[in-house]
């Protein structure tokens, strides 16, 4: 009888067991939790910020929704969502309790602190009962979900029929040139800046292999469908670094 092969996955450029990835992304996020808003900054020379202003654009949030925003870290997308749509509720939901603890301590989130809820959970095996949210939204985080797939199909689990799904992302420029400058930025100055911000790194390292290690736009729109999401569509922004996906659970 032959053995099977363990399941294995990417790690950034590291192949690790399936079983070790979750424990070794939580290592990363505790690692930089009380920098990681400064280092988005310095990452992305303040670009994300422009990125989650243009989900929420296409996101287009009502009065009364309630946002499920996983991989939501320190809040980032829920308070913008909470702002946009006036009045509902989000809960922010996230493997590393280290980065739930930063976001508890900014400003937004004491004013708003009756609207928002903040719980650790895997985005693989939500703790929430099937249509329950208007919305969901992972920015920057499904590309460190050991199981990408299966967080899709959480994801249309617990949305309500005619609920939202919307993937902020790292994605592929398509061009090679633009491409592989981009890398060369990537690979040299992002860990650096790691090291002098953050005095890490290896966690940023990481970081920007899992990014070359994601599926492209095309490939991901069609694990969006897949997860059974009507209405799939994608836009590029800042020529690909970046990418939005959305989908409608009909």
């Amino acid at each position: 009888m032959t053995e099977t092969p363990e399941n294995t996955t990417h790690f950034g450029f590291q192949t690790v067991k399936e079983e070790e990835k979750a424990g070794k992304v939580q290592g990363v996020f505790t690692s930089v939790a009380s920098k990681y808003d400064i280092m988005n900054d310095v990452m992305s020379v303040g670009i994300h910020r422009v990125w989650k202003d243009a989900m929420m654009d296409w996101l287009a949030p009502r009065g009364g929704q309630k946002l499920l925003d996983v991989a939501g870290g320190t809040g980032d997308i829920s308070f913008r969502f909470l702002k946009r749509a006036g009045y509902g509720h989000a809960t922010v939901c996230d493997l590393t309790e280290s980065m739930l603890v930063e976001g508890r301590k900014r400003a937004e989130a004491e004013s708003m602190a009756e609207s928002l809820d903040w719980v650790v959970g895997d985005a693989m095996k939500l703790p929430f009962a099937n249509n329950t949210f208007d919305v969901y939204t992972i920015s920057f985080g499904i590309r460190n979900v050991t199981r990408p797939q299966e967080a899709l199909n959480e994801a249309y689990r617990v949305l309500k029929p005619g609920g939202r799904l919307m993937v902020l992302e790292f994605s592929q420029i398509p061009n090679d040139m633009l491409q592989k400058m981009y890398d060369l930025y990537s690979f040299n100055v992002i860990p650096r800046m790691g090291k002098v911000i953050a005095g890490d790194s290896e966690s940023y390292q990481y970081l920007v292999e899992s990014i070359r290690n994601f599926p492209d736009q095309e490939t991901f729109l069609g694990m969006v469908k897949n997860a059974g999401f009507e209405n799939a569509k994608y836009r590029n922004l800042s020529m690909g670094i970046a990418c939005l996906h959305s989908g409608w659970k009909i």
